[in-house]
């Protein structure tokens, strides 16, 4: 099933406001290898990160919509990651690929 997103006047300038393209959100949550419960409380949220089909690091949070069958993306922020960010997430990623092999 493919993934299915939600954009409109309330989540779109929060993520697009970064630089961070619809088609690189999307992309990277398709994609993502790392993601964790968001402390939010009120409604339930997620932290992701991924790479791009350019490269570029991404942070997204993001909520789901709808029922277990049709969940929708609803992305909530965006932001290309900082050159600190990106050394931690490829650490991280190392170390649980590590596990694998």
């Amino acid at each position: 099933m493919a993934a299915e997103f939600e954009w409109d006047s309330g989540n779109w300038p929060k993520c697009g406001k970064h630089g961070v393209s619809r088609e690189e959100v999307e992309y990277v949550l398709a994609h993502r290898l790392w993601e964790i419960r968001d402390p939010y409380e009120i409604e339930r949220r997620f932290r992701a990160v991924g790479k791009t089909d350019y490269g570029r690091y991404v942070f997204i949070v993001y909520t789901l919509r709808g029922q277990r069958d049709e969940e929708i993306m609803r992305p909530i922020s965006a932001r290309y990651m900082h050159d600190k960010e990106v050394h931690y997430y490829e650490q991280d990623l190392e170390k649980a690929l590590s596990r694998f092999s």
